[in-house]
């Protein structure tokens, strides 16, 4: 029954999840940022990992699809599809029985992949016990989107509360819940997903992953803003912390 779903839709954020060929490659290029290991689940038949700084999950699935996609739990999830109906969500992938691990998937307006499980797939860890990676806080997912505005009236439908468009460091629509910030940026900053993420000291940050053979791209008008391409076509966006 519809009343019997629990809110908010997506449930829980648990991951940013990577389709990619070479699962040891992705797996390299966050350690060597200073991600670490979380302990993963045998839920997926495929190749999988968990790279974490104790703020945002990556997920490193060693299989073929749509990629990024973010992910989140809704327990129960059999019985709360009529949930997703009601919010006018057509679901793309449904994965829903008594015998195999239940998932289902869809595609936002501007064709950004979102899935949901019904459990976990890796242990919770230590926050407190890890320490930042070499690209700052972990902020926001920013997502490409030619319409602001269309893109925001899908979001609001999953739960998400829009804010007004800022321009600074760059053009933006942030968006806020419970869960998890994302924003809305311009393709012409980049076509792909970004985890944005602020550093105390953005300029020595971006130098030392130019050292360590990360390329580098700076948004113009920009001299302490990086965007580093990443496995499972992504980016990572790094900028001076705010606040």
């Amino acid at each position: 029954m519809t009343g019997s779903a629990p809110l908010p839709l997506l449930g829980t954020f648990h991951e940013f999840s990577l389709a990619v060929r070479d699962v040891a490659a992705a797996v390299e290029f966050y350690e060597r940022l200073g991600f670490r290991h979380a302990t993963t689940t045998d839920a997926f038949l495929h190749p999988y990992g968990v790279l974490t700084d104790g703020r945002v999950f990556i997920g490193i699935h060693g299989r073929t699809g749509p990629s990024p996609a973010l992910t989140f739990v809704r327990p129960d999830l059999a019985r709360s599809l009529a949930a997703f109906e009601d919010a006018g969500i057509e679901l793309g992938t449904l994965h829903v029985g008594t015998d195999e691990f239940n998932q289902v998937a869809f595609a936002t307006s501007d064709g950004q992949e979102i899935a949901v499980l019904e459990a976990r797939t890796y242990s919770p860890v230590d926050r407190r016990a890890l320490s930042p990676s070499l690209c700052g806080e972990f902020a926001e997912v920013s997502l490409p989107a030619t319409d602001f505005a269309s893109a925001q009236a899908f979001w609001e439908k999953l739960g998400f509360v829009g804010a007004e468009e800022e321009d600074s460091p760059y053009v933006h629509l942030p968006l806020t819940s419970d869960q998890l910030e994302i924003a809305f940026h311009r393709p012409r900053l980049c076509e792909v997903p970004l985890l944005v993420f602020q550093s105390g000291d953005a300029g020595a940050s971006l130098q030392r992953m130019g050292e360590l053979g990360y390329e580098i791209t700076r948004p113009r008008g920009t001299t302490d803003v990086g965007v580093i391409e990443a496995p499972g076509d992504c980016a990572l966006l790094v900028m001076p912390a705010t606040g």
